[in-house]
């Protein structure tokens, strides 16, 4: 039953759990709110997906710790719903359930020999740089090349931490058997290639921008600079033409950005020793020799045998808004697939929390009619 102070159950306890949390509390002071993650910490994303030098992100914790410490906000760590408790049950037990669970598994490559040893997704390699409890280094090993299918911000992130070094690594906090296996210490060359050409690509200019600072390495591209009338795509093409005129041509490592070629096939006798691209205007192939393949090309739902998020949208009268059905609504990735960074997430936690405020109003009135 919807009451002045209802019950709010919040699945998911990463920023966009978190704003959500932020935003109920302040509508509502006297509700009891709950957040539930099937990891025994909360954070998600903040603690496992955000590169681990990249402090003032993490700092943000500490803001979201006022929410439990402050807020009166209860965290239920160590139970997955869908799992150890159906989603129906827990809509049963709350007045309002928002499912917050995130986009966690890495988004296939789907081409032959994706299987073989060498083969990693950015998801697994960034959660190893951050600790998470579910990961470990079984047969992962970097040799001299690597290369990374996708240009979004988390393929420069793994250009960025596989060569600032292990010690570099450990003063960030990542554990020392990881930093040693991911920094790869004969490493010489990676290959960073993705479908788009510079002009669409999905790095932020700032994240470009940073790969400047790392020592004794020199960048490359195959990116024409045309530039047009978009100011976004100029910078992004200026961006990478900058990181190739201030490299160091004599630097002992190389940095290769490859434009719109799209992945067709992955081979090797019991690991991975090539990988082959195909031009997106068909005018010609890639091989690349290497020993190690990072995909990067974005993020997908874990599957839940009581929940599922195409189900739920699909039947949703009001997704723009994250309303599922009454009493259930979805925020952040979940709601809007795997795009946006953290200060999206905020925007669209409150867009969500509004909602289930208006809504939560209009049945009260209604109610004392």
């Amino acid at each position: 039953m919807i009451v002045s102070s209802p019950k709010f159950a919040i699945v998911g306890s990463g920023p966009s759990g978190c704003y959500t949390a932020q935003f109920l509390r302040k509508a509502f002071p006297d509700s009891q709110i709950t957040m539930f993650d099937r990891l025994n910490q909360p954070f998600g994303l903040l603690r496992y997906g955000v590169a681990p030098d990249h402090l003032g992100t993490k700092a943000l914790a500490s803001q979201f710790e006022k929410l439990f410490e402050r807020d009166r906000v209860n965290f239920v760590g160590a139970i997955e719903i869908g799992k150890d408790l159906s989603l129906d049950a827990l809509r049963q037990q709350f007045d309002v359930v928002v499912l917050a669970v995130g986009l966690s598994q890495d988004r296939p490559l789907d081409i032959p020999g994706e299987a073989l040893p060498g083969v990693f997704g950015s998801g697994r390699v960034t959660k190893l740089f951050n600790s998470h409890p579910e990961m470990d280094l079984d047969g992962i090993k970097v040799g001299q090349k690597i290369v990374i299918v996708g240009h979004g911000n988390v393929a420069v992130d793994l250009i960025r931490l596989s060569l600032l070094g292990a010690a570099a690594l450990v003063k960030f906090g990542v554990p020392k058997d990881v930093a040693e296996t991911l920094s790869g210490k004969q490493l010489s060359e990676i290959h960073v290639v993705g479908r788009s050409q510079a002009a669409e690509a999905k790095f932020d200019v700032a994240m470009i921008n940073e790969l400047q600072r790392l020592p004794d390495v020199r960048f490359s591209s195959d990116a024409d600079e045309i530039f047009n009338d978009s100011s976004e795509t100029d910078r992004r093409i200026e961006a990478i033409s900058s990181l190739v005129r201030s490299s160091d041509p004599s630097a002992s490592r190389e940095v290769r950005f490859h434009f719109g070629w799209a992945p067709i096939r992955i081979g090797g006798d019991t690991s991975v020793e090539f990988i082959e691209f195909t031009k997106t205007n068909g005018s010609g192939k890639l091989k690349l020799e290497t020993d190690t393949v990072y995909s990067a090309i974005g993020f997908v739902e874990d599957l839940s045998p009581s929940f599922r998020r195409s189900e739920l949208l699909a039947h949703a009268p009001d997704s723009a808004e994250g309303y599922l059905a009454d009493g259930l609504y979805c925020v952040g990735w979940f709601k809007r697939g795997p795009n946006g960074t953290i200060p999206a997430n905020r925007a669209d936690a409150r867009l969500v929390s509004d909602r289930v405020v208006r809504d939560l109003s209009l049945s009260f009135e209604k109610r004392e009619m």
